[in-house]
């Protein structure tokens, strides 16, 4: 799994959206830190998630 900061993820709609965006993708797995605004992701390379994130507003980080 590669972990992400993603700094505006502050709720859940934010959770959904980012959710729908990723799996829309493929099969991927997700794990949510919400208190730490982490995402980690399974089965998509690190530079499509990241520029899935910013597309849908929600820019990134690789940890």
């Amino acid at each position: 799994m590669t972990t992400f900061l993603v700094p505006d993820m502050s709720c859940g709609h934010c959770k959904a959206a980012i959710t729908e965006a990723l799996e829309g993708l493929g099969s991927v797995h997700l794990s949510f830190d919400m208190e730490a605004r982490e995402v980690q992701v399974q089965g998509l390379a690190p530079a499509k998630v990241i520029a899935t994130l910013e597309d849908i507003g929600f820019p990134s980080t690789k940890k």
